[in-house]
């Protein structure tokens, strides 16, 4: 039991990445216009270290934001000495346009974890949430805001466009990247005794870059509703087929080629390009045998079949 514990400990530590403030403000500088007059949750936060509590709270009423709420969780495995609690706050007071303290209103709950009935009465709440979950618990996390309907933006790995319950509903339109470049990566902010990390910023604070992390949002974003120019034409000399799949193999995105009109496999960083006007998705990875796409007797990294409307 205290292994499993330890491991738990291990596993969640390892979902401590906070987000810097430049890379809140510059991915949600292109979605203002949709936040005027919700409610915005920040349900995977330690409201005093958040830069998303931060960021709302200072332009609470740039955005004309109804109201801001933040959850703070503490485990039992994690050695933090800060007890659970809810943070509210509902604009400027005192007219000096600045989140002060005392405009803060903090109430104790359970645990803050977004699974805990406390937390779901909150965010049946709230009309858009806002944070970085762990990514361990992406597709838990991504499952009950679709469970609740609610809008949403939020960070996690790359990878998680590989799971099944993910792909499904990217899929069916219902969740996009975001506008932060896909194949850049991010920087967060680590605790004190991570190992691995990247520089110390001015603060004294670790920063660590993890290369396979990305935005996904249900938002609506201008990118996906433009067309991918394609330029190169089909040989079938340079365009391989599938050994068991009938479609032909693109090794990059922007040489899809634009007079065929039979399937095409693309690497799934055809997902931040992604124009469902443009493109229908038929599916991922997977042959008519049920067996990872091949070509030419290769298996090429993970392949999205794709096909022109």
């Amino acid at each position: 039991m205290a292994h499993k514990n330890l491991h738990k400990a291990n596993k969640e530590k390892k979902d401590e990445f906070y987000t810097q403030l430049a890379d809140i403000e510059n991915e949600l500088k292109h979605y203002k216009d949709q936040f005027r007059g919700k409610v915005v949750f920040c349900n995977c936060d330690d409201p005093k270290e958040s830069n998303f509590v931060k960021y709302f709270s200072k332009n609470f009423e740039y955005l004309g934001l109804k109201k801001l709420i933040a959850t703070h969780y503490k485990d039992a495995n994690l050695f933090t000495k800060e007890s659970p609690y809810k943070l509210e706050y509902t604009g400027d007071k005192n007219g000096n346009r600045m989140p002060d303290p005392s405009e803060f209103m903090t109430e104790m709950i359970g645990t803050g974890d977004f699974r805990s009935q406390e937390c779901i009465e909150l965010l049946k709440e709230a009309d858009i949430v806002v944070t970085n979950p762990p990514f361990s618990l992406f597709r838990e996390y991504v499952a009950q805001l679709a469970e609740y309907n609610k809008k949403f933006l939020i960070i996690g790995n790359t990878n998680a466009l590989t799971y099944k319950d993910i792909f499904k509903l990217i899929k069916d339109d219902k969740l996009r990247t975001g506008y932060t470049n896909f194949n850049v990566g991010m920087f967060f902010i680590v605790p004190d005794d991570w190992e691995l990390f990247h520089h110390i910023d001015e603060n004294g604070k670790k920063i660590a870059r993890v290369s396979t992390s990305c935005w996904f949002t249900n938002f609506e974003v201008e990118k996906h509703k433009q067309d991918i120019t394609l330029y190169k034409k089909y040989t079938p000399e340079e365009y391989s087929k599938y050994d068991n799949y009938d479609a032909i193999n693109v090794d990059k995105v922007s040489e899809i080629p634009m007079d065929y009109n039979g399937a095409v496999g693309v690497p799934i960083t055809f997902i931040d390009k992604y124009n469902p006007e443009q493109f229908e998705i038929i599916k991922f990875r997977k042959g008519d045998d049920d067996k990872d796409l091949v070509v030419n007797g290769k298996f090429p990294y993970f392949r999205i079949i794709i096909k022109k409307k």
